[in-house]
């Protein structure tokens, strides 16, 4: 838990008023464009602090760190980014299952399974309402993909509206014939469960259970069931919502329901792998009510924006975003004296942070584009504010340059490279290169992305609507005592998404400060480029621009 001493709050309250006093734009090119410490690190230690409760999605924590972010925008003298607000509204629902009121079973060769919810499978309804009855039929679907691009469909135009798909996370392997599909031993969206969903939903079924693998997933069940059992879970309240139903199932579980319904779970995943699978109808049913108690909830993106200097090309902007939301408080049964808040310091407070911290120095120094801060809200619920903006963007997609994400910075020190995974898809790319190269570093050597990192961040929004976007990220090349600055980055991962994930005053924020200058650097290199840049040929998201 992150005390707030007297002192503290006195020079957070300092800051603020030094914040507030008016900087003036200098359109000199913005050569001087320097990211200090000084304010980063408070905006860092208050955005941490107990005081915002963990920034929760639906709690007051959140409410303030919106309030925050808004005046510390109207301080450095930014433009709302909303016509007269720096708000964006994002309608969330609020949705926890209530397995006790629920009768939801899986009935296979005339007997029900003896299953139960949090320790064999999981399920919430994913269209924000409350109550459910199913008697329906369940379809093994395979990976369940439709991807022209790789010549795979793994529905065949099979009717399956109103069945609940059962199906396999990740994407079909390599093979010795085809090493690259599916980008070989990479994950592409079409393995996340988040398309799953998505798919399911164009298919007009009326749910997914996803068998749970720790090699499939990338992590083991206990993940699955911290965020689907007891706990609230979030979803967007307005546009195109999911299938009725949304779940995961154990491996074991997806053995047992196989077998009672004459099926071997080994045999149909084989045939998965071949692009001439076609569904499986399971023999097996879905039967009973499902409830859920439903809340409504009016989170907000804050956009600030820099106004470009250029008569022609300030109608374009580059977006830098961070999210600021995380966990907020979570109850922890059976630990009376348990830290029940969980302050993210490093995820996102750093991001959000960071982005404070350049705006400063993107108003003192102006590009020939616009720039928009965007802080994003309920990333952890999903990417949810990220993808309320795209699609109904504060600025339009066409005239939006890039869009580079910060989250979760680096706390442990300066580093001789930097991450730039993602960037290679784009133009960007090579931006990406000269700016490194003009700040004496080098680009991070990219490993392959087997946890599909790239479709995890607030980023990937703006990618999948055609506008060039990736995450900026630690270099591993740490230039004071490597190894002990290495054994520190990884001991972070026993405080992710935990209460542990604190400010601490000793942090040596030069690589932090190193990140966001290198962000700002690159996002001012594409905001006075003549050209929008592109996407690479025949990259998955790739949209022409307008010329």
């Amino acid at each position: 838990m992150q005390k707030m001493t007297p002192s503290f709050v006195a020079s957070a309250l300092a800051m603020s008023l030094a914040l507030a006093i008016p900087v003036h734009a200098q359109p000199d090119g913005g050569k001087t464009a320097s990211v200090q410490e000084a304010p980063l690190r408070a905006h860092l230690q208050f955005l941490a602090s107990d005081l915002l409760e963990g920034r929760g999605t639906g709690q007051r924590g959140g409410d303030l760190t919106v309030a925050y972010l808004e005046a510390q925008a109207m301080a450095l003298g930014l433009q709302p980014g909303n016509g007269g607000s720096f708000r964006q509204p994002v309608q969330i629902a609020g949705v926890k299952t209530q397995p006790a009121d629920s009768t939801l079973k899986l009935e296979a060769g005339g007997k029900v399974l003896d299953i139960a919810f949090g320790k064999d499978w999981v399920f919430a309804p994913g269209d924000a309402m409350a109550a459910h009855s199913f008697n329906t039929d369940l379809v093994f679907v395979g990976y369940g993909i439709t991807a022209p691009d790789e010549q795979w469909n793994d529905y065949k135009g099979m009717d399956l509206k109103g069945k609940i798909l059962v199906m396999m996370v990740n994407d079909p392997q390599p093979t010795a014939q085809q090493p690259n599909r599916f980008n070989g031993k990479g994950l592409t969206y079409y393995g996340r469960w988040t398309y799953k969903f998505e798919e399911a939903q164009r298919q007009g079924a009326a749910g997914v259970l996803l068998i749970h693998t720790t090699p499939s997933a990338s992590y083991g069940w206990s993940v699955i069931q911290n965020s689907w059992s007891g706990v609230e879970r979030f979803q967007l309240a307005a546009g195109t919502l999911g299938t009725q139903l949304q779940g995961w199932i154990t491996e074991d579980t997806a053995r047992a329901l196989f077998a009672a319904a004459g099926q071997d779970l080994d045999t149909l995943r084989a045939a998965a792998e071949k692009k001439d699978f076609k569904p499986v109808p399971l023999g097996a049913r879905l039967h009973g009510d499902m409830n859920a108690a439903v809340r409504k909830v009016e989170q907000f993106n804050v956009a600030a924006v820099v106004p470009g200097t250029d008569p022609k090309l300030k109608s374009e902007v580059v977006i830098y975003s961070a999210h600021w939301d995380h966990l907020g408080i979570q109850p922890r049964d059976g630990e009376a004296k348990a830290d029940t808040i969980f302050n993210g310091a490093v995820d996102n407070a750093s991001g959000a942070a960071a982005l404070l911290a350049m705006a400063a120095e993107a108003q003192r120094h102006p590009a020939k584009r616009s720039q928009m801060f965007l802080w994003v809200a309920a990333e952890e619920q999903g990417l949810l504010g990220s993808a309320a903006y795209a699609a109904s963007p504060l600025w339009p997609l066409a005239k939006t340059a890039a869009n580079l994400n910060l989250d979760s910075l680096n706390f442990v020190g300066a580093t001789r490279d930097i991450g730039t995974q993602g960037s290679e898809r784009t133009e960007l790319g090579k931006m990406a290169e000269t700016t490194a190269k003009a700040m004496g570093m080098k680009i991070a050597e990219a490993k392959p992305d087997l946890g599909g990192g790239y479709f995890r961040s607030d980023h990937f929004n703006f990618a999948k609507r055609g506008v060039p976007a990736f995450s900026i990220e630690s270099g591993r090349d740490y230039i004071k005592d490597p190894e002990g600055a290495k054994a520190k980055a990884a001991a972070y991962r026993t405080r992710y998404h935990q209460a542990s994930d604190e400010y601490d005053p000793s942090w040596d924020l030069s690589g932090m400060v190193q990140m966001a200058q290198y962000t700002l650097n690159l996002g001012r290199l594409i905001a006075n480029d003549p050209q929008l840049p592109e996407w690479k040929a025949g990259d998955a998201f790739a949209v022409p621009r307008n010329k």
